[in-house]
């Protein structure tokens, strides 16, 4: 590189340098009232971000409130868990049919049995080796 273009770099530098500095100090402090007095209005006119959900701030709903009373709602929502509709707690995704099996046809005394059989021929997976082939 040649000093001359160092030297241009330099000035264009030291003059973004200084142009920031004077337009940063042209501008009045802002006080807390004012701050405050902004922030509420932006609050008031939806925009702002709300807490945790970066990105665009989110125009605010013109709806005042749901049309339907709590026991309509309750009772909604108690049909749809009688169907099968609901997506169970920390499942996230589309809801899952209801199991229609009726439960087991064997009893438990038969299950132990058969257990122990398995066990004696060595045909269980031993605990926390799922997975693993022998």
């Amino acid at each position: 590189m040649s000093s001359k273009s160092i030297l241009v770099a330099a000035l264009v530098v030291a003059g973004t340098l200084g142009w920031q500095s004077v337009s940063a100090q042209s501008s009045e402090p802002v006080t807390r009232e004012q701050r405050k007095a902004e922030t509420a209005a932006a609050n008031k006119s939806g925009q702002l971000t709300p807490a945790g959900q970066g990105g665009a701030p989110q125009t605010k709903s013109t709806q005042t409130g749901t049309t339907k009373t709590r026991a309509q709602r309750k009772q909604e929502t108690a049909a749809a868990n009688k169907s099968g509709q609901l997506t169970p707690a920390g499942q996230g995704g589309a809801p899952q049919a209801k199991s229609t099996s009726t439960g087991s046809t064997v009893s438990r005394t038969e299950r132990k049995a058969e257990t122990a059989e398995a066990n004696k021929a060595g045909q269980l997976t031993p605990a926390g080796q799922a997975g693993a082939q022998k």
